[in-house]
């Protein structure tokens, strides 16, 4: 009989998780829970083999529960994708899906993850860790900020990061021009789409793997197949809300306004719900921070809304350091206005220290627009 029950883990132990999981996956294990979560629940339905929580980015927190089923079927799709079966780094927390299927990917291969730079991003202990690896392939996955710190980095570092055969890059936006260099410089660099919902990334340079389908229903990406969740722990009303059957195929409906080019290719245009009306314009903060990314300077900046008085809500820039912001802000506004409209222009730019980030290593929106409106409202 399945074990019900759910192990909650810290998951800075993240050794402890992969052994957790290795149980778990090996049939005889409970279920995996990496959080500091004393609220959760002792059992789970029978086929749930991980529980993570969504990111937070944007909205509240979700737990995601996911089969053995999915876990599976989304690490044979990546390990075909990526041409085999490898050795993986850990540079991302296990508390959240991206990090926690390195673990997954690594026991299914029968290979042992070794330990990157956790928490602070570190290219100095990238580079270390990367000499620990095998001679089996290496791979990795990290999030744009944490390939821009590799790509500034030196010599030493990026030889290090060539010697990958595939970087897994996903969970925000990866601007053009940080792709375009970390190409240039030899690396294998593969953009991916997805989410805790679909076991982590469904979508490799913008084609489906393994058995991934997608549509988009009025202008939102829906996702089927095999990787995905049961749904959310302890939610059925976001779970129905979320996962819906159609003609016996069960979809999840994404937060992604998206088009599909003629050969398939998914061009995810943005969040539908980062989306601000200013002056009776909707503009989308997702396109309004590509534009703004591909300015000099400009590579991890984030784009928020604050209030105005005179137009409702308006786009505000924040950079991390005093001197990113190496264009004046009316060249910023006059390069997005052309791009996208007047509407779409930014207010203002907040350079900060550093950006708050989430422990994902994505920026905190939510506290960054907090940050902003209370600013706006002194």
């Amino acid at each position: 009989m399945p074990d019900r029950r759910l192990l909650t883990i810290d998951p800075s132990a993240w050794r402890a998780v992969h052994a957790a999981l290795r149980d778990r996956l090996d049939g005889d294990g409970p279920a995996v829970f990496p959080a500091d979560a004393p609220d959760a629940p002792p059992t789970v339905d029978a086929g749930v083999a991980l529980v993570v929580q969504t990111s937070g980015s944007t909205a509240r927190p979700k737990r995601v529960a996911l089969s053995e089923a999915a876990l599976r079927a989304s690490a044979a799709a990546t390990e075909a994708a990526l041409g085999g079966a490898g050795q993986w780094m850990l540079c991302l927390p296990p508390a959240y899906v991206a990090g926690a299927q390195v673990l997954v990917r690594s026991v299914l291969a029968g290979t042992e993850p070794v330990e990157g730079p956790l928490g602070r991003f570190d290219p100095a202990v990238f580079a270390a860790a990367a000499e620990s690896l095998g001679n089996a392939r290496r791979y990795t996955a990290l999030v744009p900020a944490q390939l821009a710190r590799l790509v500034e980095a030196e010599p030493g570092v990026r030889a290090a990061a060539a010697s990958f055969d595939a970087i897994l890059v996903g969970g925000q936006f990866l601007p053009q021009p940080l792709a375009d260099r970390a190409r240039e410089l030899g690396w294998r660099i593969v953009r991916t789409y997805g989410s805790s919902e679909t076991a982590t990334g469904c979508v490799y340079d913008g084609y489906p793997i393994g058995d991934t389908r997608l549509r988009v229903v009025d202008g939102v990406l829906e996702v089927s197949g095999s990787t995905l969740a049961d749904g959310y722990l302890g939610d059925p009303t976001a779970t129905a809300a979320a996962f819906r059957l159609d003609d016996g195929v069960r979809w999840y409906r994404t937060d992604d306004r998206a088009e599909l080019d003629p050969d398939g290719r998914l061009r995810v245009l943005g969040r539908a719900d980062n989306v601000l009306v200013s002056g009776g314009v909707n503009v989308s903060l997702d396109r309004v921070e590509a534009v703004v990314r591909s300015l000099p300077g400009f590579a991890d900046a984030v784009v928020v809304r604050a209030p105005s008085a005179r137009w409702g809500e308006e786009p505000v820039v924040v950079v991390a350091g005093a001197d990113a912001a190496s264009l004046l802000l009316s060249e910023v506004r006059a390069r997005v206005g052309d791009a996208l409209g007047a509407a779409a222009r930014p207010a203002a730019i907040f350079a900060m220290p550093e950006l708050p980030l989430l422990a994902t290593g994505k920026p905190d929106r939510r506290a960054l627009a907090d940050l902003v409106a209370g600013t706006a409202e002194t």
